[in-house]
């Protein structure tokens, strides 16, 4: 969240929600009240997390927020008009162990992958570009563990998060 001086978030919070409707429009205000953010005018963000930002539970977060305020955001979004099509989004966080440096967010739109598929992509995803910061270059087909013990042995990743 971020006040009108200081648009650097001290706090992020991570929500999902579902919606479904014939119109997309009604369906993604249906997933916005699901993940109880429908009330704030939302504004796309790329994906940086700041330095000595805290990640918050979204209750906390909510009480900290007033209808029709503005709130920064890493959206993932994904829709379809067919019924038998399955369609997930997610955002991955990579968090830095020293809280002076930042971190990245990272957010995926799919179809035909379920919800662990996701979830280990936009973790990957979000480390592998931190990784990249610190100057780790590694294969981009290389498997999740190899690449996740490349991080360990750097020691500069403390750890990820996902929302799927």
């Amino acid at each position: 969240m971020v006040d009108s001086t200081n648009w650097i978030p001290k706090n992020i919070f991570l929500t999902k929600g579902t919606g479904v409707h014939n119109e997309k429009l009604a369906s993604f205000e249906l997933a916005l009240r699901s993940a109880s953010i429908a009330s704030y005018n939302l504004i796309s963000v790329s994906s940086i997390l700041p330095p000595h930002c805290s990640i918050i539970d979204s209750e906390k977060g909510n009480r900290m927020l007033h209808p029709g305020q503005v709130v920064p955001v890493v959206l993932a979004r994904s829709d379809s008009n067919k019924a038998d099509t399955l369609v997930s989004s997610g955002i991955g966080i990579a968090i830095p162990r020293n809280r002076d440096d930042y971190g990245y967010l990272s957010e995926h739109h799919a179809t035909g992958m379920d919800a662990r598929q996701v979830e280990d992509y936009v973790e990957d995803l979000a480390a592998e570009m931190l990784a990249t910061t610190y100057g780790l270059q590694f294969d981009p087909d290389a498997s999740w563990d190899k690449k996740r013990e490349l991080w360990t042995i750097d020691n500069r990743i403390v750890e990820t998060k996902s929302i799927v």
